[in-house]
């Protein structure tokens, strides 16, 4: 489903030549979910109404300076009740506008944000190992400890000290 919309939000904006907005927009829109526990728990909750959370929704895009395409997305997928799947569309929207650019998308958790100097060595990395410009979603878990998850894909990296932690205690056991 989240796919359908999707691909639904890609090409309106592809039709209307507003790839680089919508993205745009999306980030914003993303960073405020990031940001706001409040904001997440209206999405995901089953508690509020259809009219509850598009009314929510369009004061939040309001604040955030968030119009036009975007906005008119964002309060349809509300008024649809399909809000809990929002962040699934985004990626979706994500991969698709990246594939339409040549270049690939890839999901990077880390334990703590990256700097700007980090950013562009992890983007270099990337682009190296696949040969293509990688656009990549960073979420920050401090459960992992340190290190980096790298989903690019059906691919995973998980160079997380966690991971490597219980790999070091599990082979303890089979020693001791």
């Amino acid at each position: 489903m989240a796919g359908r919309y999707a691909s639904a939000l890609f090409d309106l904006a592809k039709e209307q030549s507003a790839l680089d907005a919508v993205s745009k927009d999306l980030d914003v829109v993303t960073a405020a979910l990031a940001e706001s526990e409040d904001l997440r728990r209206l999405i995901k909750s089953p508690v509020f109404s259809a009219e509850e959370q598009a009314r929510a929704m369009g004061a939040v895009l309001d604040k955030l300076g968030v119009s036009g395409l975007t906005a008119n997305f964002v309060k349809l997928v509300a008024s649809n009740r399909r809000l809990f799947a929002l962040e699934s569309m985004i990626r979706g929207f994500r991969a698709l506008a990246a594939a339409d650019r040549g270049a690939t998308t890839a999901e990077v958790t880390v334990a703590e944000e990256l700097s700007s100097q980090r950013r562009d060595e992890l983007a270099s990395a990337l682009k190296e190992i696949t040969g293509k410009t990688v656009d990549f979603d960073v979420k920050v878990d401090p459960k992992i400890l340190g290190g980096l998850i790298v989903r690019l894909g059906s691919r995973m990296v998980d160079a997380s000290l966690k991971t490597k932690l219980n790999s070091i205690k599990l082979a303890m056991k089979e020693v001791g």
